[in-house]
């Protein structure tokens, strides 16, 4: 697995389309949710995405402190069907944390969980809110992380 870490405007076209291609893929058609994925948050975030022989398999992006909550946050965290249950998602999400450390240091996380993956991210460390709610049609709840040097 290659792993790469980009702002948008770095972002090579080709490396961003499969992106992109695969939040659409997991997001849009696999989860049946009609959003506006391209929510204008991307153009200032980091971009992190394993690629594994040529194809995009995972990525998630990193939102700056004040950004989308006053903590930075990782969102848009997604891996493709054929490497679910195989650690990618783990390496995944230690990866955008661990850059979001070096990119925003000292900066506490935040992010937005769909409800069934609640115990993966508390395996990560990251803590429930209390605020539940519904993101078209699918359970979250909001998830702290204190910073961690």
């Amino acid at each position: 697995m290659d792993w790469n870490l980009a702002r948008w405007q770095d972002m090579e076209p080709r490396m961003l389309h499969d992106v992109m291609q695969l939040r659409q893929a997991v997001f849009v058609v696999e989860q049946d949710c009609a959003y506006l994925d391209l929510d204008g948050a991307d153009l200032n975030a980091w971009h992190i995405w394993g690629d594994q022989g040529g194809e995009v398999v995972a990525c998630a992006r990193i939102l700056a402190p004040g950004e989308k909550y006053p903590e930075a946050s990782i969102g848009r965290v997604c891996t493709a069907l054929n490497v679910r249950g195989t650690g990618v998602g783990r390496a995944l999400m230690e990866r955008a944390m661990a850059a979001a450390a070096i990119q925003f240091p000292g900066a506490d996380l935040r992010i937005s969980a769909q409800s069934y993956l609640l115990p993966f991210y508390e395996s990560l460390g990251f803590v429930r809110t209390g605020h539940a709610y519904l993101e078209d049609g699918i359970p979250h709840e909001e998830m702290h992380r204190a910073f961690r040097a």
